[in-house]
């Protein structure tokens, strides 16, 4: 026992001096404060005779002090802040100060002083550190704040520096992320996060501040009061004010702040996360959207200045998204939608959909006046039972009763949810597939993190939009990035492992469809980077959906499989020569000037007095260009617009799936010979030529009267294409495609790993080819029905040489252009390369099926 009073005494007496500390400490800062809050009240009678040291002292004490110790001093320190606070807004603003609507400024001291730029940011920096580590003791308290701070969000750039402006926004946000839920289990700020669910990787701007040891207790919950209808007029407010602050910024042009258009968005995303409440935000969503709508469509234009910062437009679409999600959220709309708990869109388990339609109506249920019938729970326990809709029974409950006037709140009605979404998926439409090929990374990487999150949270309220998301999702599949586009695969793949699947294949069929149809409109429209991302996202969508897609989507009718293959031979054909942005156009173009040659023209002079034909022969068979002329992949020699590099390996990735999803749904299904059947289809075009070619030399015709007949050139190019897209599809079934497509498409997310793993072992055995005596025959009876048309005697007939040489031969006077000879060295290359190089890729093919 002895020993036990002795360790007892000394707890108490080690702990008595932490205590004793504690105090001196708290003491220590206190009589700083005071010091400093004293030189304060002096500066707000008389700016001019502060000290230059005073503000950078307290600002360094208010940065050194932890939480604990600054607390119980927070209102003697802040009095004299929002003093000097209110006495810079007065003499920047005296217009605002002196007006009649005297309600909107709060006049605690009238000075005739002017305030310096340098004491109002300097305050400003005080009272941002001050908020960051102190709470709110309050209601009043923070509508006093808020109602300083829209005093100074409200100045112009013309009035207050940008500095004092950006403080504000800081101030703002500081505020806000120092409101923590409170202790009441059954208090609606347990229903919500409190901090943006879209944060990206560098997004430190929304860590909470550390909570003090003095927890304050207020006698309301200062976030459920955010949710309140009270405060709906101060939170749609602030809305506007954060909105307007980065619109103006963007409209100075290089005068504006990028800085300060970043704050403000950040404070906007901030703002809806500690609010978090549908019914809270429902209202302001239409002006919400047309506001971020114009950020969205500026960034189409503007690269610069405060309009063209990229992190400004990462917030501006992750804040847009999160304020969708509050308010649009599947599961938040339940009882307005009357979502069936089985329909796959994405919600809740079955389980638990019971029980948030309950709790979700019981939010709803109107508060009971006296004289009024009460609603009990065993009525609403009966119509649960019964089996009575949810939505049927808060009709019953909310009676005739309709929003008051002059309300800020809306009803989620189900007609509501439709004509706002409809709205959306507009701005969605014309912003987004824009937003996919923007050049910064962080800005795709922005939008995958709102595509995402709508498909997930929002797939049934958003229905209208969720094809163009699914687009969008491909796009970025695809992505140059491999951050970007390992993350969007990994999503692609959990959407398919998700209850959702059977919705999602369907969406995706749709989106199939879609895509085929305008590829040639957007293949050779003027826009590059539309061209390449609508490539892309067939390219993508083909992949992930497996060869059985491709296969509903063609073999249903043969006139399908003809329209498809007739969309790329339209894309794919030589018309894509003038296809791509005028000015790339014009500057292929010669010189408009008679008397003066450009700088290219100047440097190739010597070239020019080489005929064009004999030049085009000499580098297509000179034997360092061997290797990659005739080497696969392989562009065609008139794919040269529309950004051809990347948009060319995009189409015909899409040709080498076509084949071989052909392939292994003909030996899966024993449907005979369906490989074969497409490639008729193209083969035809090379029969017509040959059947032409056949005839004039039945009739002895002249190759100069034969090619002035109506379509002859038009043939010869027409094969041409043919056979680029003949080589592509048989080169998808080597094992050198299925490599290209493995190391695109099965790339790892760290967030994904485990479906990733599967799934893309699952997808490399769906594009797998079975190897056995069928697979090697049919693939051989392909092959043999290609080879005959390429060897055939008529094509390689065609003439090569120069126009003397071809008069002679014919003995008749006219002329060829050279465009024909050109015609014909392009379409021998087509057919060169599949008959000497072509079949080197799928000897090891046939070698495996021997064995």
């Amino acid at each position: 026992m002895g020993e036990m009073e002795a360790f007892t005494g000394k707890l108490k007496a080690i702990t008595g001096g932490v205590e004793e500390g504690e105090n001196l400490k708290d003491s220590n800062i206190f009589s700083e404060l005071k010091h400093y809050c004293i030189q304060l009240l002096d500066v707000v009678q008389n700016p001019n005779k502060i000290p230059s040291s005073t503000f950078s002292q307290l600002l360094h004490l208010l940065q050194r002090s932890p939480p604990d110790s600054l607390q119980p001093f927070f209102d003697y320190t802040l009095f004299p802040l929002l003093l000097l606070l209110d006495a810079a807004v007065n003499c920047r603003s005296p217009q605002k100060a002196n007006s009649e609507n005297k309600l909107l400024w709060f006049h605690a001291l009238e000075t005739p002083h002017n305030v310096s730029d340098a004491v109002a940011e300097a305050t400003i920096l005080c009272l941002e550190e001050l908020l960051k580590k102190c709470c709110l003791g309050s209601v009043d308290q923070m509508v006093v704040i808020l109602k300083k701070l829209t005093h100074g969000a409200l100045l112009s750039p013309s009035e207050a520096s940008e500095e004092f402006r950006e403080g504000v926004l800081r101030c703002f946000k500081a505020l806000l992320l120092n409101l923590h839920s409170c202790s009441d289990e059954s208090c609606p700020c347990k229903q919500i996060g409190g901090c943006p669910t879209l944060l990206g990787g560098n997004d430190v701007q929304f860590s909470c501040a550390q909570v003090s040891k003095y927890d304050l207790v207020p006698e309301q919950c200062l976030l459920s009061f955010l949710q309140s209808e009270p405060a709906s007029a101060i939170v749609g407010h602030w809305l506007s004010l954060l909105l307007k602050a980065a619109d103006v910024e963007a409209t100075r042009g290089h005068r504006g702040s990028s800085k300060l258009r970043v704050e403000a968005f950040i404070a906007l995303r901030v703002l809806v996360a500690k609010v978090g409440s549908a019914d809270a935000l429902a209202f302001y969503l239409p002006g919400v959207v047309s506001q971020i709508g114009k950020v969205l469509h500026v960034s189409k234009s503007m690269s610069s200045g405060a309009a063209g910062s990229t992190e400004a437009l990462d917030h501006a679409i992750r804040g847009f998204a999160e304020y969708l999600i509050v308010v649009l959220e599947d599961n938040g709309n339940i009882s307005s939608l009357g979502i069936v708990a089985n329909d796959g869109c994405g919600l809740s388990s079955s389980e638990e959909k019971p029980y948030a339609s309950l709790l979700e109506e019981l939010r709803h249920l109107p508060v009971k006046n006296q004289g009024e019938d009460e609603i009990t729970a065993k009525d609403l326990t009966k119509s649960v039972v019964e089996g009575i809709t949810v939505p049927g029974f808060r009709e019953k409950a909310h009676g005739d009763s309709d929003r008051k006037v002059g309300s800020l709140r809306v009803k989620r009605t189900r007609e509501w949810i439709t004509n706002t979404s409809a709205h959306v998926d507009k701005l969605l439409c014309a912003t987004f597939p824009h937003l996919c090929v923007h050049p910064t990374k962080r800005v795709r990487q922005g939008l995958l993190a709102t595509v995402q999150a709508l498909l997930s949270k929002c797939s049934y309220t958003l229905k209208e939009s969720r094809l163009m998301l699914l687009e969008c999702l491909c796009v970025l599949v695809c992505d140059d990035s491999e951050e970007v586009s390992s993350d969007a695969q990994a999503f692609f793949r959990h959407m398919f492992s998700s209850s959702g699947k059977h919705q999602l294949e369907s969406d995706v069929a749709e989106v199939f469809s879609r895509l085929v149809e305008k590829l040639p409109q957007v293949v050779l429209g003027s826009e590059e980077s539309l061209a390449l991302s609508h490539a892309r996202k067939l390219l993508a969508v083909t992949y992930f959906s497996g060869p059985q897609l491709v296969a509903d989507y063609l073999l249903h009718s043969p006139v399908a499989a003809a329209r498809f293959l007739d969309v790329f031979s339209l894309c794919l054909s030589q018309n894509s020569v003038f296809s791509g942005s005028l000015d790339k156009l014009v500057l292929a173009r010669p010189s408009s000037s008679g008397f003066m040659r450009s700088i290219a023209e100047l440097k190739a002079i010597t070239d020019d007095s080489v005929p064009l034909d004999v030049r085009n022969r000499k580098m297509l068979y000179m034997p360092e260009n061997e290797q990659t002329e005739y080497e696969l992949p392989h562009l065609p020699p008139w794919f040269v617009n529309v950004g051809s590099q990347n948009l060319y390996p995009a189409l015909a990735g899409i040709l080498r799936l076509i084949a071989r999803s052909f392939f292994a749904v003909c030996l899966d299904s024993q449907i005979e010979g369906s490989l074969s059947v497409i490639i008729d289809i193209p083969l035809g075009h090379l029969r017509k030529l040959i059947s032409e070619i056949r005839m004039k030399e039945y009739h002895k015709e002249s190759w100069q009267s034969w090619y002035k007949r109506t379509g002859s050139g038009q043939l010869v190019r027409q094969a041409s294409t043919a056979a680029c897209i003949l080589n592509e599809m048989i080169f998808g079934l080597s094992d050198k495609a299925m490599t290209t497509f493995r190391i695109m498409f099965e790339k790892s997310s760290s967030g994904w790993q485990d479906i990733d793993s599967f799934h893309a072992e699952q997808e490399e055995y769906v594009w797998n080819i079975d190897q056995d005596s069928g697979a090697r025959s049919h693939l051989i009876d392909c092959v043999g029905s290609i080879l005959h048309e390429y060897l055939s005697s008529e094509l390689w007939d065609l003439p090569l040489g120069d126009r003397a040489s071809l008069r002679q031969s014919d003995g008749e006077d006219g002329d060829v252009t050279l465009y024909f000879f050109h015609d014909n060295g392009m379409l021998h290359q087509e057919t060169y390369i599949f008959s000497h190089r072509k079949l080197g890729y799928l000897h090891g093919y046939f070698m495996i099926l021997s064995y």
